[in-house]
């Protein structure tokens, strides 16, 4: 399977995406635009696009953050759908989804940083790539907007600070606002990043401290995602078969 992820920052990595990526000896390639990597100029190459989140929103100009074009990178969301490629976004990557897709993204009620539980709804329950999530699963969590939804899209899990923790837009096209792929490695990243928010933990409902999020145990989400991506992968294969 051909991999694609665009990185918005080098502190927003793939972490277990990539993981999952290297076990199942994809070939990955990038385009880390923070680093002036281009961006891929159709999805005829690619079977698995994932893009990832950032500080930016989807309104944020290239004018207001030189290397970050995110009517690019909708236009690129919007051709893999159309050719029927598998496309996962997370965080920021979600959002650019719904943007692609039509639907605007939202602020979420709260802002939320750590390690917090997320609930499958009825849809969520039922659908077949999720079956190895928990009806409650604790998943990381770092942001404070989330994805607009399409008519067609089903909200698959939410969680009592964000109503739109994983969007299933299509058969094979998904956002997550949560963070399952976070690692102690890409924690320490995040936290290097975010001392202004980590400093004003005490301020909100869902923000952890430093040595919260350093106190945590992410491999069990990771397995979660990883069944996840498989089941994706094969339903990609069938679709194309």
């Amino acid at each position: 399977m051909r991999v694609h992820f665009i990185v918005h920052e080098d502190f927003e990595a793939p972490g277990a995406y990539e993981t999952w990526a290297s076990r199942r000896g994809h070939h990955v390639t990038f385009s880390r635009v923070y680093a002036g990597e281009p961006l891929p100029a159709d999805a005829e190459a690619i079977d698995l696009l994932i893009v990832m989140g950032g500080p930016q929103d989807p309104a944020v100009t290239v004018e207001e953050c030189a290397h970050f074009d995110s009517k690019g990178e909708q236009a690129v969301i919007a051709a893999a759908v159309r050719a029927g490629k598998a496309v996962i976004g997370v965080c920021l990557g979600s959002q650019l989804i719904g943007e692609a897709l039509g639907a605007p993204f939202a602020h979420s009620p709260e802002k939320e940083i750590g390690k917090f539980p997320i609930t499958l709804t009825e849809a969520g329950c039922q659908h077949a790539l999720f079956s190895d999530f928990a009806t409650t699963l604790e998943v990381g969590h770092w942001h404070n907007d989330m994805p607009g939804l399409t008519v067609q899209a089903e909200i698959i899990a939410s969680s009592v600070g964000c109503p739109r923790q994983i969007v299933a837009y299509s058969d094979l096209v998904y956002g997550f606002q949560c963070h399952m792929e976070l690692t102690r490695e890409l924690v320490e990243r995040l936290i290097a990043h975010s001392e202004n928010d980590l400093s004003r933990a005490a301020d909100y409902r869902f923000v952890s401290t430093a040595e919260q999020l350093r106190a945590e145990d992410y491999r069990q989400m990771n397995e979660v995602l990883f069944c996840f991506l498989d089941k994706l992968e094969a339903r990609y294969h069938a679709s194309n078969a």
